[in-house]
């Protein structure tokens, strides 16, 4: 196995400043800036992005070099292990350095690839919506047990998922209950032309319904579940966000007003004219929330079984709410 030292290779020292410096600089890499013959192999590629990522302060830059040369090369990360004298065409060291340079300016890894993993299922993203976070998988799964526990609609459940984006909540349902209809809905037409290949990608585009309105307003009739994954994050907060956050993602699907809860408030509001007898409201929230939307719901719905549910860290993270 061919070893290398990056100290002895000015050559390679320059590539790994060029990926570093890229963060301060927007053009593209010319031809000139492409690796040369030196950078040939898969483990001297991960050697030289992953120094060059950690110079930028990429939070995890060994990892984010792997997933982007397995994406360029059309590999699993399996693959690069067992191959790391795999030589490297032109076209995949230039397309590789293209792709560790928006990294080096912080641009998110499923950004650049395209796609991310939720719930065992492959999304389309990009960005006009936000990267899907594994805590909102919690939500999906309460969903799911009310659904399925009490068989609602006949096994043919009514849900509408407020606040869609990139519909990964919407076509996840639609996967894991066969026979339910889902109205999803948004205020942004980019986000829903986003939840609308999704629901193609994964075959559920005849029964996931994307409507263009704010909350539940162009909902056509009661359901027997709401999930919401609305924007929580006060407003004072938003310019402490992680640079891979503030500066990509849209900030509008992130803005909850100033203390956070505006979008929680008026959808819980509104949400008991949308229900079905005996329905629930399943809703995502800010750890920092808990007790703030816990009262909220009992406000609204005092009759109601209202919860509280950790994250697999303890943290509040979901609200349930069964009438």
């Amino acid at each position: 196995m061919r070893t290398t030292n990056e100290s002895t290779s000015p050559q390679r020292h320059a590539q790994a400043h060029a990926v570093s410096e890229s963060s301060a600089h927007e053009t593209q890499p010319s031809h000139a800036q492409s690796p040369a013959g030196d950078w040939q192999t898969v483990s001297e590629a991960l050697l030289l992005a992953n120094s060059g990522l950690a110079a930028a302060s990429v939070s995890s830059p060994r990892l984010d070099a792997e997933v982007l040369l397995a994406h360029v090369l059309g590999w699993n990360r399996a693959r690069l292990y067992a191959r790391p004298e795999h030589r490297l065409t032109q076209a995949e060291q230039e397309a590789f350095l293209t792709a560790v340079q928006r990294r080096a300016r912080h641009e998110p890894v499923p950004y650049i690839v395209g796609h991310r993993e939720f719930y065992r299922l492959d999304f389309l993203v990009d960005r006009r919506v936000l990267i899907p976070r594994p805590e909102t998988e919690l939500l999906v799964e309460k969903a799911l047990n009310v659904a399925m526990r009490q068989e609602l609609g006949k096994g043919r459940p009514l849900l509408a998922d407020v606040g869609t984006g990139s519909g990964i909540v919407a076509v996840t349902l639609a996967v894991n209950l066969p026979l339910a209809t889902v109205y999803a809905t948004d205020t942004s037409p980019d986000a829903l032309a986003v939840a609308a290949a999704n629901a193609a990608r994964h075959g559920v585009a005849s029964r996931v319904q994307l409507l263009l309105g704010d909350l539940l307003q162009p909902v056509p009739e009661r359901v027997h579940i709401i999930v919401a994954n609305l924007p929580y994050v006060p407003q004072q907060r938003l310019p402490t966000l992680a640079p891979d956050v503030v500066e990509y993602e849209p900030l509008a699907a992130l803005d909850g007003g100033p203390d956070g809860l505006l979008p929680a408030r008026r959808l819980l509001a509104q949400a008991g004219e949308w229900l079905l007898p005996e329905g629930a409201i399943v809703m995502e929230l800010d750890a920092e929330q808990g007790s703030d939307v816990l009262a909220l719901g009992q406000h609204y719905y005092p009759r109601a079984q209202v919860d509280l549910l950790p994250d697999h860290a303890g943290l509040d993270r979901v609200v349930s709410i069964q009438t």
